[in-house]
């Protein structure tokens, strides 16, 4: 079984429950059927000490993810696959900018994250962006409140 919380320390005043079915299709797909993580919503400050402290990286960003596996070896029943963390006002400003709904946006950084957790690297190389991309838009695209027509809920 998956074990999964969504910590929002951003203090959110949208409802974000359609999530738990995207979250629940992409490890559906990647058959990943025992598992726990976290996802944490947290504001621009705190992701810009994150990618600073963890990355290296002077600026802000949308999503980071800490991943708890890194290699295949897995010694336990339950993945313990880390954490993934979302900048609220970065996901906002980037739905405007992309001109989508803030509900595609955030799906799409959580779907991008978990991906990460699970081991895939768009850095990597054409042939793996490809990969990982493509999984986030099968995930996306079967749910009518991401596609990137739909107009904003949140």
């Amino acid at each position: 079984m998956n074990d999964y919380k969504i910590i929002d320390e951003y203090g959110c005043n949208f409802d974000y429950d359609f999530l738990y079915q995207i979250i629940d299709r992409t490890l559906e797909l990647e058959g990943v059927t025992s598992s726990n993580f976290s996802i944490v919503f947290i504001d621009d400050e705190k992701m810009y000490e994150l990618n600073k402290n963890y990355r290296g990286i002077d600026r802000t960003t949308d999503v980071l993810s800490f991943a708890f596996e890194d290699n295949n070896k897995i010694c336990y029943n339950i993945r313990q696959l880390g954490e993934i963390y979302v900048s609220i006002p970065k996901m906002q400003e980037q739905a405007k900018d992309y001109g989508h709904s803030k509900k595609r946006e955030l799906a799409f950084l959580v779907v991008h994250g978990l991906l990460h957790l699970l081991g895939y690297d768009h850095t990597l190389g054409i042939e793996e962006e490809k990969e990982m991309f493509e999984k986030q838009e099968l995930v996306l695209n079967e749910f009518e409140e991401t596609r990137r027509t739909q107009e904003d809920g949140i």
